[in-house]
């Protein structure tokens, strides 16, 4: 049997003589040579030939990728269906398809070949931007903010470190400190500017406060850290930014960098070294289970309520991180735990990883429902009275998904950091 783009071409013969049987019809095509590889690899080789897409060239179609997939259980997806149709002739570069990946790795945690799209969806669309296809418009707002003001939500830079202002605590600035520090805290874009991530920032400083911690914050100096921009396809951004905040950091001395979010920590940990920045980083829940003895005896408080907790993809599947944030809402006095189906290796997706936080939009004429609502439905579900986040991107997301499911009432959304500080005796919302 031959294959190729018009689909099966087979002959058959009337009668075939096999070792003495005589097979009639189509029994006997089994035995004829089968040509399957007639058709135009040109769209394949145009993902492949790219830094970092030569795996797709590994699939062989098994579809374990598929039941995992976070984008298929709302729409049509995965990396087994990109595969099959870049093979009958569909460019990823035009296809919307490109934009829809959130690089959650779930798909590269089953397959057994490692095709790895947390590599080929950025290195094609890095391809389709500098080839000048069209690309969301939404995604193109966002990289000019972040050119022009260096956060992705157009805030003027020179009020980065407002927030501050109303923690309560002091929250000392490097360029007015004036000495090496223990710990750089790397507040990030949505904590310093978004009124969700404000509280959570807050929160925070309020912690570190009350547990002694020598840290510092950069204030203006700081820039996005633009690991979600890189898995956007703007390589050229992401290495401005990174940049300019490595240049930042060799202006001051400090041990270790905390980051508040799980792809500042990707991105510090794993992407900046390979631009000559090297540190020692934690996200804020590993620095925090580092003091759990002490911030157990501060908590004093009792925060009444089920919690259950949202795995971030960037944390817990691409840098190994499940225990942390569950040891710190196990010490909350009052807080108790229930696990969502899809928990830890197989945790679902928000929907904001590898630039889908800014594609709700383009996204939705390609599925049911935001994978944020998705989410939001299954925690709603275990009867937890609070959905437990660790992810700038995500407090914002779920609370918008806890409106549209009309989940208000029964459902709210806390970051760890915010709980911790209640049972401190912080502000409650």
């Amino acid at each position: 049997m031959a294959y190729g783009r018009q689909g099966p071409r087979i002959k058959e013969k009337a009668h075939a003589l096999v070792e003495g049987i005589d097979l009639p019809g189509h029994w006997n095509r089994m035995f004829e040579t089968r040509v399957i590889t007639d058709y135009d690899p040109g769209t394949l080789d145009e993902i492949t030939a790219l830094p970092g897409g030569e795996s797709l060239d590994w699939c062989y179609q098994c579809g374990k990728c598929v039941g995992v997939c976070p984008v298929d259980i709302v729409g049509d997806y995965g990396p087994r269906k990109i595969h099959r149709d870049v093979l009958r002739g569909r460019s990823l570069l035009d296809d919307p398809n490109l934009w829809l990946c959130t690089t959650c790795s779930n798909c590269l945690r089953v397959c057994p070949k490692e095709v790895d799209m947390i590599q080929i969806m950025p290195a094609a669309r890095e391809a389709a931007i500098n080839a000048g296809k069209d690309i969301p418009v939404e995604l193109r707002k966002v990289f000019e903010a972040t050119d022009r003001y260096g956060n992705p939500l157009g805030e003027n830079p020179r009020k980065r470190a407002d927030w501050a202002k109303e923690a309560g605590v002091p929250v000392p600035i490097m360029a007015q400190l004036k000495r090496p520090v223990d710990v750089l805290w790397y507040v990030g874009s949505y904590p310093s500017f978004h009124p969700r991530g404000m509280d959570a920032a807050r929160a925070l400083a309020r912690i570190f406060h009350a547990l002694g911690v020598d840290f510092a914050i950069l204030g203006v100096e700081e820039r996005e850290d633009g690991d979600s921009i890189r898995l956007a396809g703007e390589k050229g951004l992401f290495e401005k930014l990174a940049e300019a905040n490595i240049k930042a950091f060799a202006t001051y001395s400090f041990n270790r960098l905390v980051v508040f979010g799980p792809h500042e920590y990707n991105a510090f940990k794993n992407e900046y070294p390979k631009c000559g920045g090297r540190y020692q980083v934690l996200h804020y829940t590993q620095f925090l289970v580092e003091h759990l003895v002490r911030l157990s005896a501060l908590m004093t408080r009792t925060v009444e309520r089920q919690v259950t907790y949202h795995d971030p993809c960037y944390l817990t599947r691409h840098n190994g991180e499940y225990e942390a944030p569950r040891a710190l809402l196990r010490a909350i006095p009052g807080v108790t735990l229930v696990e969502m189906p899809r928990s830890r290796e197989n945790g679902y997706c928000c929907g904001g990883g590898g630039g889908g936080m800014w594609l709700d939009g383009f996204s939705r004429d390609y599925t049911s429902m935001r994978l944020s609502d998705r989410r939001v439905i299954e925690a709603a579900e275990t009867g937890a009275r609070t959905l437990g986040i660790c992810c700038p991107y995500e407090v914002s997301r779920f609370e918008d998904a806890v409106k549209a499911t009309g989940n208000e009432g029964r459902l709210d959304v806390r970051d760890i950091a915010e709980l911790i500080d209640q049972a401190m005796g912080g502000p409650s919302r």
